[in-house]
């Protein structure tokens, strides 16, 4: 009974943290939840990815898919608050505009948004918005793919807390930053990737084989450039992951 009532509070932690949405008081709150929690973040964007679903379904009963995908997009950018959304524009403000290490680190410090990063994230809002406005798929497909989407690539992403060390001395994902056990990872995993093999398992073994060349070659550079992550970079490497698995989608769906 304990054991379960945490995983909930640890569940609950990871919805706090990453969404808008208010969870129970007794709840609490501490920072070490929030690394306990990380293997839930998968989950966590299975709903925003839910909540964005519901959205598309409801507004393609009144508009045309174009804005009925907009929608969707807006509401999840409000279920977050558009947090990784910020930590792409950083990342990128960061990655273009330092040459050392300290200077990229204090540029993806400050919280306003550069030239950079302004166009990173109008150019992968669009791009996002395009790409999914051309599928040729039933509603209800593409709603299941943006639910299976947002869980993926936030297990894409939490996968560097294996491998990776935080390069803060402090920060927002300090707490979140202890290497990530590889039991967790499972859980995290389980709760992330099996919503695309639904859809369709060659889809699935595409994207899943491009998602981990791409995180092999993400986590390079931040090494490279950083010696290891931020939770912008986490950030960023979501946002990045959506967008290239939907890509990929339509590409397997147009051959």
């Amino acid at each position: 009974m304990r054991r379960a009532q945490n995983e909930l509070r640890y569940f609950f932690t990871a919805l706090g943290y990453f969404t808008r949405v208010p969870v129970p008081r007794w709840v609490g709150f501490e920072r070490d939840y929030l690394n306990a929690a990380a293997r839930y973040f998968p989950l966590v964007g299975a709903m925003v990815g839910g909540g964005g679903a519901l959205v598309y379904l409801a507004a393609m009963r009144v508009f045309p898919a174009s804005v009925a995908i907009l929608l969707s997009m807006a509401a999840t950018l409000a279920l977050t608050d558009a947090f990784h959304e910020d930590g792409l524009a950083d990342s990128v403000d960061a990655f273009g505009g330092g040459y050392t290490r300290d200077d990229v680190l204090r540029i993806m410090h400050d919280s306003r948004i550069g030239a950079f990063g302004a166009i990173a994230l109008f150019v992968a809002l669009v791009l996002k918005w395009q790409t999914l406005a051309a599928m040729q798929w039933p509603a209800s497909r593409i709603a299941w793919l943006m639910v299976a989407v947002h869980a993926a690539s936030r297990t894409f992403a939490i996968s560097y807390l294996v491998t990776l060390d935080y390069v803060r001395a402090e920060g927002r994902a300090k707490p979140v930053a202890q290497r990530m056990s590889l039991a967790a990872l499972s859980v995290a995993a389980l709760a992330g990737l099996p919503w695309l093999v639904w859809i369709d398992w060659r889809l699935a073994c595409i994207v899943f084989a491009v998602l981990g060349v791409l995180r092999f070659c993400v986590g390079r550079f931040f090494v490279r450039r950083i010696g290891g992550y931020t939770g912008d970079c986490l950030g960023f490497a979501q946002q990045v992951f959506e967008l290239v698995a939907y890509l990929v989608t339509l590409a397997w769906i147009s051959s």
